[in-house]
């Protein structure tokens, strides 16, 4: 049971409190802070995904590969106030859409709190495919299961396609290609072309 792990690591000394949470260290105080807790049903309702694996894959990502907040989201943003759309699910028929608006402050200190500290990763990979053993457990799985690696295809030089950003052009609506990559103060190599001058 949860609760009767936390109290033996209790009872071992590996929880450490703080602050105003410093009392919990000691035995009693910290049983009959649990107590309220055992009244609680630890017990995890899980029901089949409506879509099936495939729905809760696509769900999942856009947690793991999407930063918080899209620019298209954006309406606008200046020194005091950041405005952008977001969705109301309690509204079940007719537009959800609506624009909230943030002081800058709130808005950086909600959008910070989707950013992981350092040393944290989004997505891990455990046991078979840990990272550091991950090429050998592959290969001994392969071997294991008599399976023989593809022939590699002969390289052949493929001209890479242009980088583009996933925004089109406001102006024209066709994909804004990325010429240059280069870090805030360094000098880039490249220059823009002449804006064409009107008639």
């Amino acid at each position: 049971m949860f609760l009767e792990g936390l109290l033996a690591l209790h009872h071992a000394g590996h929880l450490i409190f703080f602050g105003d949470r410093s009392g919990l260290a000691d035995a009693g105080t910290f049983t009959a802070w649990l107590a309220p807790f055992r009244k609680s049903e630890w017990v995890v309702y899980a029901k089949p995904p409506f879509g099936g694996p495939e729905a809760v894959l696509a769900y999942l990502s856009r947690y793991t590969h999407r930063v918080a907040i899209s620019n298209t989201r954006l309406v606008s943003a200046d020194a005091d106030t950041v405005a952008f759309r977001w969705k109301d699910y309690r509204i079940k028929t007719g537009d959800r859409q609506k624009v909230m608006r943030l002081t800058t402050d709130e808005f950086i200190r909600r959008f910070l709190s989707h950013v992981l500290p350092d040393g944290f990763h989004r997505i891990r990979h455990y046991g078979l495919l840990a990272s550091a053993a991950r090429k050998v457990n592959i290969a001994k799985i392969r071997s294991l299961l008599g399976m023989t690696l593809p022939d590699a295809a002969p390289a052949t030089e493929v001209e890479p396609a242009p980088l583009t950003l996933r925004e089109p052009c406001p102006c024209c609506g066709g994909p804004m290609r990325i010429i240059e990559i280069f870090l805030r103060g360094q000098k880039p190599q490249s220059r823009a072309p002449p804006r064409e001058m009107a008639a």
